[in-house]
């Protein structure tokens, strides 16, 4: 039987391709992030620096509900503080979520904001944001988070109600 002579070609292929993989798995989280923020994509939003002017149709009429969940084993009760309401596409609106440590120690947690349908979440912007920082939680404490908002009067006609949901997710520290 012949054995092959193992090249130095044949190492170079050997070490890259995991460290190309590695490299591809580490970059896919910024790639997906600016993909979901071009495109709206996954029902992420956008934010806007400052409170800017829009042409403001006081006819139109867009329902936005509110939702609230929790990951498994994140011992925080998260509820909106209004389940919905009525908002005129221009104009900017606040609300707030509540958050209480059930336990009595020190938790940290962070929001991850969602909007569907998939075509609004290009419009509808955050200017403030209770989801934009790691939060803490000191134990027993109840926080209200608030979240000033706009719905983009370019958002498409035939889009009546939009749903924004907060899954919140226990972090190390």
């Amino acid at each position: 039987m012949e054995r092959k002579k193992i090249t130095k070609g044949f190492w170079i292929k050997l070490v890259s391709v995991p460290v190309l993989m590695f490299f591809f798995a580490y970059a896919m989280v910024p790639i997906y992030d600016v993909l979901c923020d071009l495109t709206g994509f996954n029902g992420k939003t956008g934010t806007v620096e400052t409170e800017q002017e829009y042409l403001v149709d006081e006819e139109r009429l867009v329902s936005v509900s509110f939702f609230a969940s929790t990951s498994p084993g994140f011992p925080v009760q998260f509820s909106p503080k209004e389940n919905s309401m009525e908002v005129v596409p221009g104009k900017f609106y606040n609300t707030s979520y509540i958050a209480k440590n059930t336990t009595d120690e020190v938790i940290f947690g962070q929001a991850i904001p969602s909007v569907a349908p998939t075509d609004a979440a290009l419009h509808f912007k955050k200017l403030e944001c209770f989801c934009f920082v790691k939060q803490e939680f000191q134990p027993g404490e109840e926080v209200e988070m608030s979240l000033r908002f706009v719905v983009e009067p370019e958002m498409a006609e035939w889009i009546k109600d939009v749903s924004l949901s907060y899954n919140f997710y226990k972090l190390d520290s």
